[in-house]
């Protein structure tokens, strides 16, 4: 009698080990706050998973609070219930970087009760001058292409820990730049001088008036930066619009 052999489910191959399930886990977490609101389906195609093995990590980092089912409309696709959407939760922020922003913050303050706040206005200049030599270059290379130069902007804040994407808009003749992290998130809530010399780092690296429609420090799930694709490129424009909805980040 010939023995019979085990059958190997390659659908949970993913689940072999804690440290596999951490890393699994932790990309799951960065591609929510990337993508972000994301279906499960959508986030299984992208990491090449099982329907059961993205659903069983996302259930984990729902328990934890690190994501949540996003509160906007969801999207439908046929029959059934629709699908639901998952954003980055504040925690799930935390979770996704190991920054000192108590410590940052602290930093700020006694620098603004020392030297006043003009001189929490020059860090923040200076904080974003350096973002500015970082990805001029690169952006540049792209001519005009006002398309072009976001998502160049873009690829390079996500190299510097944004998880920045650019989406178009419906129906607009803009497009827009989301961060779906920020690492001085916190920092910027208390200190909204950092945002809004962001928002002026990216009109001029992009050469247009910008426009922020929503930020983390805010209370939005990601920061979303509108950019109108109707002004011609001007490589030294005043400063950008901001939003009234709570602080830019």
């Amino acid at each position: 009698m010939s023995a019979t052999l085990p059958v190997v489910d390659h659908t949970l191959a993913d689940t072999t080990s804690p440290e596999s399930d951490a890393g699994t886990r932790q990309r799951v977490l960065q591609l929510v706050a990337g993508s972000g609101p994301v279906s499960a389906a959508e986030l299984a195609a992208q990491l090449d998973l099982a329907p059961a093995g993205i659903r069983r990590h996302l259930g984990v980092l729902e328990a934890t609070d690190q994501i949540a089912v996003h509160d906007g409309a969801r999207s439908h696709q046929g029959r059934g219930r629709p699908a639901r959407r998952y954003v980055v939760t504040s925690r799930g922020q935390a979770a996704l970087s190991h920054r000192y922003s108590e410590l940052a913050a602290q930093a700020l303050r006694f620098l603004a009760e020392t030297a006043g706040p003009e001189a929490v206005e020059g860090f923040a200049e200076q904080r974003v001058r350096d973002l500015e030599q970082r990805h001029t270059a690169a952006v540049e290379a792209a001519g005009d292409d006002l398309a072009a130069r976001a998502r160049i902007l873009a690829d390079g804040l996500t190299a510097d820990g944004y998880a920045a994407s650019v989406r178009p808009v419906p129906g607009a003749s803009a497009i827009q730049l989301c961060q779906g992290h920020c690492p001085v998130q916190d920092v910027a809530h208390e200190f909204p001088q950092l945002c809004e010399a962001e928002a002026r780092a990216f009109s001029r690296l992009l050469g247009v008036h910008v426009q922020r429609l929503a930020t983390l420090a805010g209370g939005g799930h990601v920061c979303t930066t509108n950019i109108p694709m109707t002004v011609s490129i001007d490589h030294a424009p005043a400063h950008p619009v901001l939003s009234v909805e709570g602080h830019s980040a």
